[in-house]
């Protein structure tokens, strides 16, 4: 039996028996909990096991079945990530529905095409907001039989429109007329059953479907359990867009693990939320790592400054012994010690005290910034995967690190590079297409099944990969010099407190230039200590004083990149980039050539003319 066969053999027939078996092997043991949502203040938080979780999720799948849900029937849900996205999921999943996702900052021009494209019959908002998104379309009123709100909050119910509530009394009243009505619903969906029709954003026009059937998350399930990177035990902090594939692999992998997790999508109460329930790891996007590595360099000044950049190279020094399990030894091991009392605690005190690691994934992770993190003595390891690639295409394990890669390729799926070193997939975890798209799906998978990732990686003897760039997005000066964007603009955020983004360009040109967006929170707490706060954004980013700082920084940036690499210019763009001004996607990627045309003028001012 070969790896792939021996874990489908582990794996579940579908998401609604994958329920099923966590339930009936821990159906005491704590699932989730959730927050009451209050805006300011500390949280209460509610705690539930897999058998009440699963009688909230029956009563909302027999819900849906008493509303017309029928196989494979799309259900879209438009909410930011809370426990009932997650319970909603779930009973589309026993209903045998397909969940179309929608992210809640989708614009309703967008919320439109996607609800159309998937031929969604069900639609369930979060509140009003997400309501009106769709009630502000007549042609939908016979397409979407049934609207369900999450919070009811300033909603008028009808006939159609109906409360999340009301759809567990409806199922409750279902179940009692039919009491087999779900395990016949379950026994009718298999591996090759439409599970989840996630729409990508993209940085380009329209949001394509992609197809993943229950066989995606079984497997993503079973294969990463097989691979032992989290215990039964742990507590996830679950934060990431569900909307996401990334936070859809980790409804998948708590099913199969048994985990519990802590869920709350609320960005801004992300620290509040790791020091009410201590968890024990949690996944996210470089971004958050970024923002707290800069909020520690800028609020550590005068002496605190410098013990905190004392501590934090004493850290560095202890990195190679520590991957290694060597002990430290000498003065080193006595100046960690005292740095881990003095820095390091405090650190992972905010991060709720109890965090074992943390994974992340989304976009490119700077090997710096896992430095940083790991000589504190907290570790992140890196993930890599795409929207079809189910998510999770490899993994770097917790317990054998690889800093710098996203660990090898997924037990059971096959890879290898392309003449131009593009990464190539195959296996249970692929798409089998987009949906309504058949000449892109043959442009992404080839006649022999292998898709075509659109990354160009290495592969390690070891098995280890590392991702350098995007095929599309590398460019080359008019030195003839290749040069990946992504890597330039991982150190400018690994290394710039004050970014939150940056576009490198140089296509055709002498040298690599940079625009630069200012991350709005680090740019307040510049201006308030320079009684400046009155300022606004526009006006703080075109400071004299923030240039010059930038500057500095990016002598630092340079020093990290080849010679052909480093940025020479850069302009510091006077707002945002923001999915209103197309700036960003839903999911917040930047639309690289949106914005590189719409500053065409900018980017030509870093270019000035030269006799």
């Amino acid at each position: 039996m070969g790896l792939r066969e021996e874990i489908m053999s582990l794996s579940a027939d579908s998401v609604g028996q994958m329920l099923r078996r966590r339930v009936a092997e821990t159906p005491d043991k704590l699932a989730f909990m959730y927050p009451d949502g209050k805006a300011e203040g500390p949280n209460t938080w509610s705690a539930l096991t897999w058998r009440e979780s699963n009688e909230i999720i029956d009563k909302l799948g027999a819900g849906l079945l008493a509303r017309g849900v029928k196989y494979e029937d799309r259900v879209a849900i438009c909410s930011s990530t809370r426990v009932e996205w997650i319970f909603m999921d779930l009973a589309i999943a026993v209903a045998a529905g397909a969940t179309t996702t929608v992210y809640p900052n989708t614009a309703s021009g967008d919320v439109h095409y996607i609800v159309s494209d998937s031929g969604s019959s069900v639609f369930v908002a979060e509140n009003a907001e997400q309501l009106a998104k769709v009630l502000d379309t007549p042609d939908f009123a016979e397409q979407i039989h049934t609207i369900v709100v999450i919070d009811g909050t300033g909603v008028t119910f009808d006939d159609r429109i109906i409360s999340y509530d009301k759809l567990m009394e409806l199922g409750e009243a279902h179940l009692k007329e039919k009491p087999d009505a779900l395990d016949e619903s379950i026994a009718s969906t298999n591996h090759d059953t439409l599970s989840t029709l996630i729409y990508t954003s993209g940085t380009t026009g329209r949001p394509k479907g992609v197809r993943l059937n229950h066989l995606s998350w079984v497997y993503e399930g079973a294969a990463t359990k097989y691979l032992e990177i989290i215990g039964p035990d742990e507590l996830q902090f679950l934060w990431l867009p569900l909307s996401h594939v990334f936070g859809k692999a980790l409804i998948a992998a708590q099913l199969d693990y048994g985990f519990a997790s802590a869920v709350d999508g609320r960005i801004d109460k992300i620290v509040q939320g790791l020091g009410e329930v201590h968890p024990t790891f949690m996944c996210g996007a470089p971004r958050i790592f970024e923002k707290v590595r800069a909020a520690v360099l800028t609020s550590s000044t005068g002496v605190k400054g410098k013990i905190a950049r004392w501590a934090f190279s004493v850290g560095y020094r202890s990195i190679d012994d520590r991957l290694a399990g060597r002990p430290l030894k000498g003065a080193l091991a006595v100046q960690y010690k005292i740095a881990d009392k003095l820095v390091f605690s405090k650190l992972k005190e905010r991060l709720g005290g109890q965090m074992k690691f943390m994974i992340s994934g989304s976009a490119k992770l700077s090997p710096q910034i896992q430095k940083w993190f790991y000589g504190a003595g907290i570790l992140i390891v890196e993930g890599y995967g795409a929207t079809e690639t189910s998510a999770i295409a490899a993994v770097d394990l917790p317990a054998d690190p690889h800093f710098g890669t996203v660990g090898a390729i997924v037990p059971g799926v096959e890879s290898k590079l392309a003449d131009d070193g593009e990464l190539l997939l195959r296996g249970p975890i692929i798409t089998p297409g987009y949906h309504n798209l058949p000449d892109q799906t043959a442009e992404a998978i080839d006649d022999d099944g292998w898709y075509h990732t659109g990354d160009i990686a290495e592969i390690a003897p070891t098995g280890h990969v590392k991702i350098t760039d995007r095929k599309k997005d590398l460019f080359k000066t008019s030195g003839g010099k290749f040069v990946a964007p992504q890597k330039v603009e991982g150190a400018i955020q690994a290394n710039i407190p004050y970014v939150s983004q940056s576009i490198a360009v140089g296509e055709g040109r002498k040298y690599v230039a940079a625009l630069i967006v200012l991350d709005p929170v680090m740019l307040q707490k510049w201006a308030d200590k320079r009684e400046l706060g009155n300022l606004s954004y526009a006006e703080l980013s075109q400071r004299p004083e923030i240039r010059a700082s930038i500057e500095k920084w990016m002598s630092r940036v340079n020093e990290r990149l080849e010679k052909w690499e480093t940025v020479k210019q850069f302009a510091i763009l006077d707002h945002e980039l923001t999915v209103e001004n197309a700036g960003v996607t839903a999911n917040m990627k930047v639309r690289r050539g949106a914005v590189t045309d719409k500053y065409a003028d900018v980017v030509d001012t870093l270019y000035p003319r030269e006799d």
